[in-house]
């Protein structure tokens, strides 16, 4: 190991003993109850609520798999990707937050299972343990693309296997899961989101100086075709999947066309924020409702900048490394690739620190949520009614473990790319749980039937649309979140007009918390 890795190494590794130690400062009070396990007592204040939701959201996704996509095809995916997930962000905020955080406690919910069982007053828990089954299975997912971010991180960085790394990163995010629980989780999200937003920007002014401006950067872009245009998609040259490179140049064939259902197939990514349990768990554990609204603000200008900056990057390192990266996967190491190259190295590994704050802030987050959607929603109420609040914590670390052993089966592929491991899990949490919620928190005719006809078809339907229609190509070449999303929808409403109506008892309620939040 040489002198500039050893410098980058000593970097992250203050980074990790601060997160872990916020993870043991937490440890004593989380251990307290599942409620402060799992909702952190809802004591959370707007800056913490707002920077743990985006980053727990982002992962290392946006410092790797959306700079990466840009790099690879230029501008349209990725920025109607960034769009849609911008506007999605605010209106989350704007008109589920609120709603959700007075409904959660009307209801006693502290996960979101919890919030659809009882919504619906459930005598048999069947709404409760599909939504956490569900979890479990997109939380999987969704963590071994985190897993997949730390084995490409340290592999590029040191030069080493790319399974071991992952499986040390898998270890690390274990260990600091099971210790403090979500406040501590949600503090250092805080942290971690302080983090991201720094070392974007600072790859973002260090590499616009090397490139020699905003201008050149975006002479080099349109100089490709179809990789600066929002309608237009660049189309490298290929064989066996690896970049044609003439006379020190990469090779692109004519640019591919990118048609309004495309555009809207893909900011349809906006969608999956209405059923993202990280993000609503955040909306849940707030300590008053009135701070949502400050909270709206930081998290959508935090999303903003950080979204813009990310596909610049990608952008950005097309100009200065154009022949680094020759297939899609590569293409999402350009983040470390022009931290490496234009930072001192010991800067550089504070800046991609922000690569595994990024993928502990997420990861720690999935492992939670999925382990509190088996722990306390299907052990506590269908396995052992009796469970003490100290078994339905132990259950839950047992369950984080064997969550980070699927992740790391899953990860286990060192090609994988993240970008599409992420897109497939964001899908599935979107239509299986976004219009349910929807339609739980603004439908007053909504009923239970309703509700578990949309959650099985939206879930459903992302894997029929990925595995079996989305590879005919054409017009159904779209994004399985927009088709799952807009079925989910369709079913829940037509369900709930043929069954029976939601009892006095609930209408009631709904009612009443509709008052409280319209005051």
């Amino acid at each position: 190991m040489n002198t500039s890795q050893v410098q980058i190494l000593i970097a992250m590794g203050l980074y990790l003993a601060v997160i872990i130690g916020v993870g043991v400062f937490y440890a004593k009070r989380a251990n307290t109850s599942t409620e402060n396990y799992f909702l952190g007592g809802r004591t959370l204040g707007p800056w913490v609520t707002a920077f743990s939701a985006e980053a727990s959201d982002m992962s290392g996704w946006l410092l790797m798999g959306l700079p990466g996509v840009a790099y690879w095809c230029g501008l349209a995916d990725a920025a109607w990707t960034a769009i849609g997930l911008l506007i999605g962000t605010y209106i989350n905020w704007l008109i589920v937050s609120k709603r959700l955080r007075r409904y959660s406690i009307k209801a006693k919910a502290i996960t979101i299972p919890d919030f659809f069982s009882n919504r619906f007053k459930e005598k048999n828990p069947v709404i409760l343990t599909v939504s956490a089954l569900f979890i479990l299975i997109f939380f999987a997912v969704y963590c071994s693309s985190c897993l997949v971010t730390c084995g490409k991180l340290f592999s590029t960085l040191f030069g080493t296997s790319y399974v071991s790394m992952m499986i040390v990163g898998a270890v690390v995010v274990l260990i600091y899961t099971m210790l403090g629980g979500f406040l501590a989780e949600s503090v250092s999200d805080f942290i971690q989101a302080i983090i991201m937003i720094l070392a974007l920007g600072t790859v973002f002014v260090v590499g616009v100086i090397e490139a020699g401006g905003i201008g050149a950067v975006i002479d080099n872009a349109k100089s490709i075709p179809g990789f600066l245009e929002f309608f237009g998609l660049a189309a490298p040259t290929t064989v066996d999947d690896v970049q044609i490179v003439t006379n020190n140049a990469p090779v692109f064939g004519e640019a591919a066309t990118y048609g309004w259902l495309t555009v809207i197939s893909t900011m349809s990514w906006g969608l999956g924020y209405f059923g993202m349990p990280q993000v609503l768990l955040r909306f849940m554990a707030i300590r008053k409702e009135g701070e949502l609204k400050s909270s709206r603000r930081i998290a959508t200008i935090w999303c903003a900048i950080s979204l813009f900056i990310a596909v610049f990057i990608g952008l950005m390192g097309r100009a200065l490394y154009p022949t680094a990266h020759l297939t899609s996967s590569g293409a999402e190491n350009i983040f470390i690739t022009l931290s490496q190259g234009l930072l001192p190295a010991f800067i550089a590994g504070i800046v991609m620190a922000g690569i595994l704050a990024a993928t502990m802030s997420s990861s720690d987050s999935y492992m939670l949520i999925a382990a509190s959607a088996f722990s306390k929603n299907i052990y506590e109420r269908v396995i052992n009614k009796k469970a003490s609040d100290k078994n339905v914590m132990w259950i839950s670390r047992i369950t984080i473990a064997v969550i980070c052993i699927a992740a790391v089966i899953i990860a286990w592929d060192e090609n994988s790319v993240i970008f599409k491991l992420v897109s497939f899990a964001w899908a599935g949490f979107g239509a299986t749980f976004g219009p349910a919620m929807l339609f739980s928190l603004f439908k007053k005719q909504t009923t239970r039937i309703g509700v578990l006809a949309g959650m099985i078809s939206g879930g459903a339907m992302v894997f029929i649309w990925n595995l079996a229609i989305r590879p005919l190509g054409g017009m159904l070449d779209i994004y399985e979140l927009f088709p799952a999303f807009i079925l989910s929808c369709i079913v829940i409403a037509v369900v709930s007009m043929i069954t029976e109506k939601p009892s006095a008892e609930i209408q009631a309620e709904f009612d009443e918390v509709k008052t409280v939040a319209m005051e």
